[in-house]
């Protein structure tokens, strides 16, 4: 290795390595996105961004605005901070015009709003789990992960689960833990293009994925608006699905100023007032028992 590789990779930090590692894994982070999940400190955050930048870790770029203007900058891997992540993973060190094509894509990317409201999704826990000790994301996997066979396989599956083909593809798959109680999760961020009944065909990927790997954890729809949800609620109890389905409105959290970990999450078929995200998972048990009862 040369010696600005390792001179640099000496003065990372612990927050540093983390913020490289989502970057490679999810692609695309906003300044403000950056500084809730991991500073708290706007001028911090903007100060530190701009060494990493300066030494080749990471790029950064501002989209235009339709109406006029520019977005915050975006943030992505430079060619450094690629070399540092495979180096700190144990990888095959990338070649060098790798991380160029992959700017590239990510700036040109035609779904790049998709992408960012899925990143916002988990760095809102991420932050909120930065100021609450009792909660923790333990857990945040791309929807890259599962473009391959064996994308879902967990630590001790047998093979039919390691070779296992999907057929669905979550923009995200978590897990969020809050007073000891853990939720592994998938996510389905809607921007409120796709019909509802595409929505809920997709469901039937999932409860595939259930009968391969015997587990069966909640799919969140996080949905554009309140109006939304309530019309996929009527779709799902036409379409009678099994499978455990919580959602909530980004439009009515936003009115509340309330995070995914909040008390937003609204159980099909569960009458009463809307869980907080730890919350499901305590309720989804029960009615486990209660069901063998």
């Amino acid at each position: 290795m040369d010696e600005p590789f390792l001179r640099v990779q000496s003065r990372l930090t612990d927050r540093d390595h983390v913020l490289l590692g989502w970057l490679a894994d999810h692609g695309v982070l906003t300044t403000d996105q950056i500084n809730h999940a991991l500073y708290g400190s706007l001028d911090f955050a903007q100060r530190r961004l701009r060494k990493l930048c300066q030494v080749g870790l990471l790029g950064r770029f501002r989209p235009f605005r339709a109406e006029g203007g520019t977005y915050p900058y975006h943030y992505l891997l430079g060619q450094l901070g690629v070399e540092i992540v495979a180096a700190h993973r144990g990888e095959d060190l990338p070649r060098k015009d790798q991380a160029r094509r992959r700017r590239w894509h990510l700036t040109n990317r035609a779904n790049l709003p998709h992408l960012l409201g899925v990143n916002g999704f988990f760095t809102d826990l991420a932050g909120y789990a930065r100021t609450h000790p009792e909660a923790s994301l333990d857990r945040w996997w791309p929807a890259a992960r599962y473009q391959r066979s064996g994308g879902f396989a967990e630590s001790g599956d047998p093979v039919q689960v390691l070779v296992y083909t999907p057929r669905v593809r979550p923009d995200g798959h978590g897990i969020w833990t809050e007073h000891s109680t853990s939720l592994p999760f998938f996510v389905e961020y809607d921007t409120g293009t796709e019909p509802l009944p595409v929505l809920v065909d997709k469901i039937a990927g999932y409860q595939d994925l259930a009968r391969v790997t015997g587990r069966v954890p909640p799919l969140l729809f996080w949905l554009h608006s309140t109006a939304r949800e309530h019309h996929l609620h009527t779709r799902l109890a036409e379409a009678d699905v099994w499978y455990p389905i919580a959602t909530a409105a980004r439009d009515s959290a936003a009115q509340r100023a309330a995070t995914p970990a909040d008390d937003i999450w609204w159980l099909h078929r569960r009458p009463g007032a809307r869980l907080r995200l730890a919350g499901l998972a305590r309720t989804l048990s029960d009615t486990e028992q209660d069901q063998a009862a």
